[in-house]
């Protein structure tokens, strides 16, 4: 079971342990699906720590589960599915970034670092990353504001699910969108994640005229 992130810094495949955690990487696939991770900005990135992502609103407070979606407001939220055998142990590790015990609804981290232990069965640890461990590096080295957000927009372009050993539920159907949800840029005077410095191509000697 995997899904592949397409980012403004390049992609990332994760594997998910569907066995483990069933309802937290079948919520995972289907907002996956339901298109609700396009365009996401990652919204926290602390630096050797963690990169939280999947707030469709980009606020930072708001997400529901694929549950709330299919069946109402009283469903946003689902509960916990902590192993202990799955640890904060390598850098890629991807859990839910829940706002307390029972609180999981659509927003996640990655890990950037190994051993961040703190974390561990506080959160539910769902999947790893296989492939893209420079694009966490790049995620990584990231000029951050003081509340840990990017000053160049970093982007989930597209979520596709590689394979999805869930069956979907009849609800699921009319959440799946024919085109995904057009991003909103220039937030809070942040550069776009497409940003490049602009490259002046005339001539030296025409450039010193004007110094």
């Amino acid at each position: 079971m995997a899904v592949l992130l397409e980012t403004s810094k390049g992609d990332i495949v994760i594997d998910l342990m569907a066995a483990d955690c069933p309802v937290t990487t079948k919520n995972f696939i289907k907002l996956c699906k339901a298109k609700k991770y396009n365009n996401c900005v990652f919204l926290n990135v602390q630096r050797d720590f963690i990169a939280q992502t999947g707030d469709p609103t980009n606020t930072g407070t708001g997400g529901s589960s694929i549950y709330g979606l299919m069946y109402g407001e009283q469903a946003r939220f689902f509960d916990d599915e902590i192993r202990p055998h799955l640890r904060h142990t390598k850098k890629g590790v991807v859990a839910m970034a829940s706002g307390g015990t029972g609180l999981n609804a659509s927003q996640f981290y990655i890990t950037l670092a190994d051993k961040l232990t703190s974390l561990d069965e506080k959160h539910t640890v769902f999947g790893q990353v296989a492939e893209g461990f420079d694009v966490l590096d790049r995620i990584n080295d990231a000029f951050i504001d003081e509340g840990g957000r990017p000053l160049q927009n970093i982007r989930i372009r597209h979520a596709i699910v590689l394979d999805d050993p869930f069956d979907d539920p009849p609800e699921l159907e009319e959440h799946i969108p024919e085109a995904s949800p057009e991003p909103e840029f220039a937030q809070g005077g942040r550069l776009e994640d497409d940003w490049a410095p602009h490259q002046d191509t005339r001539p030296e000697d025409e450039i010193d005229q004007e110094k």
